[in-house]
């Protein structure tokens, strides 16, 4: 079996070297069949020190053996203890990875949340329905919290599940009225906004102790 693919000799070559190549090439010419089963041993020997991830790897010498043999381009005739193999599949350029094409509705919710929706509007039970509504709308609140500085009332996460569900998941009106509804007590992580009001507040709170500092000095 020979390895017709060059992109993978030319991996084996920057894994062991243009030297090794050459040494492969010599190993060819030798008409002795024994002498070129020596040399072969000796170069896989070689290949392993200056390879030394092979080790790592399950049945080594033979993918060194099977190694050799790609770099004589399936040439090479030994009394090799393992069978030679050209190891085609390895010959395979990479699978290529799907990246998720779907933007979220709310990029500050995330497609995480879709998901969670989607499987609330499966839950037959009301009761169920309405403690995973609620459920929700707090995890939203505080989603919405990480990248807004500004507050948001219940009304408006509840807006926006009616949007993101399609009208599938909705609640009482007479529930919103007792007020906190889908607060959290979860702390916000720390968003833009949230650095940006902190940060602030420090500052504030800094002037002020320097105001104080300075009042007392005169004072004295």
């Amino acid at each position: 079996m020979v390895a017709s693919s060059t992109f993978k000799q030319e991996l084996l070559l920057r894994e062991y070297g243009r030297n090794v190549q050459n040494i492969v090439q010599y190993i060819l010419t030798v008409e002795d069949r024994g002498k070129r089963t020596q040399l072969a041993q000796l170069l896989v020997n070689l290949m392993g020190r200056l390879n030394p991830n092979v080790k790592d790897i399950q049945d080594a010498q033979q993918t060194l053996w099977n190694h050799l043999y790609v770099m004589s381009d399936g040439k090479l005739e030994v009394d090799a203890p393992f069978t030679l193999s050209a190891m085609e599949y390895l010959n395979d350029k990479p699978q290529r990875v799907d990246y998720p094409v779907q933007n979220p509705r709310f990029k500050h919710y995330g497609t995480n949340l879709e998901r969670l929706i989607d499987k609330a509007k499966q839950i037959s039970d009301p009761q169920e329905r309405e403690a995973a509504i609620i459920s929700i709308g707090k995890l939203m609140k505080v989603l919405y919290r990480t990248y807004n500085k500004d507050s948001v009332t219940d009304e408006v996460i509840l807006e926006n599940l009616r949007d993101l569900s399609k009208g599938d998941l909705d609640l009482d009106a007479s529930l919103l009225e007792k007020g906190n509804l889908f607060e959290s007590t979860v702390k916000a992580p720390q968003g833009p906004g949230n650095n940006y009001q902190n940060n602030n507040q420090k500052y504030k709170n800094n002037n002020q102790n320097k105001n104080q500092n300075q009042n007392r000095s005169k004072n004295k």
